[in-house]
């Protein structure tokens, strides 16, 4: 069977499609520092230009940059140490007696229903101590005996965060250039198709990250407030840090409201912490799930939530961490291509018959 000419470049298209498919495959170990550079670089990019344009030089619009992005992503993980140095006095103070609580009120409640129940206050006091009392000597030789059984997941950490602001400073001192050399690879007579559609790619994912940064900012805003009324201590911290780790899909929102429950555990010792982060993290849900996302960013997207849940499981699936961070946004290019594909479709004579 012979083949026509354009039978025989699409195959070609596949197989080369499948060729760099089975490369990202072999390599995925290696690529999650230039994958989150890249998603940085795209992402951050339009900054450096601004700077450009206001005659800036580009070494030092570049520097400035990865400075600010390394400064705000510092800040993130410093909301935390506040949380830890208040909730883990109060745990090596609450956690035996939040025991003996629930010995007495909750042993008897399980016991009816067959389940016999009992906590050895003894034992859960001295665990705590343990670790809890620690010192910074133990809390050091603990770490380092960590260190020498997973040498090599440390190894492979240290080494992606030192490698990622390298790749990122190169990316976004070179993006230009890599712009320029990536369209001088596309064939002219195709150049006309791909322009529209990366100018439609650009122009979604342009909208998806705007849309997010105006959720974090909103979610942050609601749950520092939500939690100060409700008469928490950590509230701004715990508020922030929730509202900006909405950015990882599920997990940002998963870690903030277990810092919350924890903190309302640990600050009120009844029900009344625990109703109150319900509360607040139940109406920030139902703000985020039936107003915010789907104005700001599920609208732009044209994802369904179970959609999303999907991208989410499949890309931390194939490449961990990064995946997940990566999903939405590769996932609303996947809807343009399936929307250039529909179109394609439709007018072909496969369907027309």
């Amino acid at each position: 069977m012979k083949l026509s000419q354009r039978q025989r470049l699409t195959l070609a298209w596949i197989a080369l499609a499948f060729a760099a498919f089975a490369l990202i495959w072999l390599l995925k170990p290696v690529l999650a520092p230039f994958i989150a550079a890249g998603v940085l670089a795209y992402a951050l990019h339009p900054l450096v230009s601004q700077l450009t344009r206001r005659r800036v030089p580009r070494l030092l619009a570049v520097v400035l940059v990865e400075l600010m992005a390394v400064l705000v992503l510092l800040a993130l993980v410093l909301l935390i140490v506040p949380i830890l140095s208040k909730e883990l006095p109060l745990l090596r103070e609450q956690i035996p007696i939040l025991a003996s609580k629930a010995n007495v009120y909750l042993a008897p409640l399980l016991k009816q229903v067959g389940i016999d129940v009992s906590l050895d206050i003894v034992s859960i006091k001295a665990f705590v101590l343990k670790y809890l009392d620690a010192n910074l000597e133990d809390w050091l030789a603990t770490a380092l005996s960590s260190a020498r059984i997973g040498g090599s997941l440390l190894l492979t950490l240290v080494g992606n965060l030192v490698l990622l602001p390298v790749v990122l400073f190169y990316l976004l001192h070179d993006w230009p250039v890599l712009l320029e050399r990536g369209w001088n690879l596309v064939p002219p007579r195709l150049r006309e198709p791909v322009g529209g559609f990366l100018s439609e790619c650009d122009a979604m994912l342009g909208q998806y990250l705007r849309g997010q940064l105006l959720v974090m900012g909103a979610l942050a805003i609601f749950y520092s407030t939500g939690l100060a009324l409700a008469g928490f201590d950590l509230a701004l911290p715990i508020g922030v840090f929730t509202g900006m780790a909405v950015f990882i899909p599920y997990l940002g929102f998963g870690l903030g409201l277990l810092l919350a429950l924890l903190a309302g555990l640990l600050q009120f010792a009844n029900l009344y912490g625990l109703l109150a982060v319900v509360v607040v993290f139940g109406l920030g849900q139902l703000i985020e799930g039936f107003f915010l996302t789907p104005r700001l960013v599920g609208e732009r997207i044209g994802l369904s939530p179970l959609m999303v849940i999907f991208a989410l499981l499949a890309f931390g699936h194939l490449f961990g961490f990064v995946g997940v961070l990566i999903a939405l946004p590769l996932s609303a290019l996947g809807v343009v291509a399936l929307r250039h594909a529909r179109r394609a479709y439709l007018d072909s004579p496969l369907y027309q018959g």
